[in-house]
């Protein structure tokens, strides 16, 4: 048997009853557009004006400078057709921290999804735009993404005012955004995955390959000996890819001429 004596009320015990609670206040939550700075890197071509242009993103995590070194890459193996190739990397417009110390960035999280879907999407806008203004003999456009930035990638094609001659991308699934929209005149697409990625895995690979089909795009898938990460065998086919993309002459282009 217990000897604790039973517990008495504050009341008992001399105490004043405690207030009673606040009454919640009501929550407004409002969402206002501002200007934010976003960064990109370009390399144009350095003995020719250039008449091509490949916009890259990165993944989450990562830098425009991290994703500007996969492109160099993609354009050593594709040259000579790549000595008229523009090289840009977008920076993501949310930075942040590693452990290390070192600044990388995302692109989105899911807080407020939408709204930074369309900031995203008009953010790589003016950066295209940009870049014809600084070069206006561009003549052919391409994009290539890479972990998270494939979503982008995709988004950037599907909101695009220009012509996109070609697509790229790597280890990143087809955004739902993207998905349940009508791609007007898809551009040709390379879609890779590396066979140790656990990330973007085969299921994922055969969910986008559905997905797409129902568009109407029919990318060329290529399955690599890898992870989650730019490999080599991959490196070269895109190269071969762009390359064929952005080197032949535009179709459209001669009728108009005919």
């Amino acid at each position: 048997m217990s000897s604790r004596a039973p517990a008495r009320s504050r009341a008992a015990r001399g105490i004043s009853p405690e207030p009673p609670a606040p009454a919640a206040r009501p929550l407004e939550t409002h969402t206002l557009a501002t200007p934010v700075h976003g960064t990109y890197l370009v390399e144009p071509p350095p003995a020719s004006a250039p008449r091509a242009a490949v916009v890259g993103f990165h993944g989450y995590g990562e830098t425009a400078a991290d994703h500007l070194a996969e492109l160099r890459r993609l354009a050593a193996a594709a040259r000579p057709t790549s000595d008229a190739w523009l090289l840009c990397a977008v920076q993501a417009l949310h930075p942040f921290y590693k452990r290390t110390g070192e600044v990388v960035a995302g692109w989105m999280t899911r807080f407020d999804r939408d709204h930074a879907i369309a900031d995203n999407v008009r953010y790589v806008t003016s950066v295209v735009d940009d870049l014809h203004r600084r070069h206006p003999t561009l003549e052919r456009l391409a994009f290539a993404g890479f972990s998270q930035g494939v979503a982008m990638a995709w988004r950037a094609t599907a909101a695009s005012p220009r012509r996109v001659h070609a697509l790229v991308v790597l280890a990143g699934d087809v955004p739902p955004d993207v998905a349940e929209r009508d791609l007007r005149d898809p551009p040709p697409v390379l879609l890779g995955r590396g066979t140790g990625d656990e990330w973007y895995d085969d299921a994922k690979l055969r969910a986008d390959l559905e997905t797409l089909a129902g568009m109407g795009v029919t990318p060329e898938p290529l399955v690599f000996d890898g992870g989650h990460e730019w490999g080599d065998r991959f490196v070269r086919r895109a190269a071969s890819f762009l390359a064929k993309q952005l080197g032949a002459d535009d179709p459209r282009a001669e009728r108009k001429r005919g």
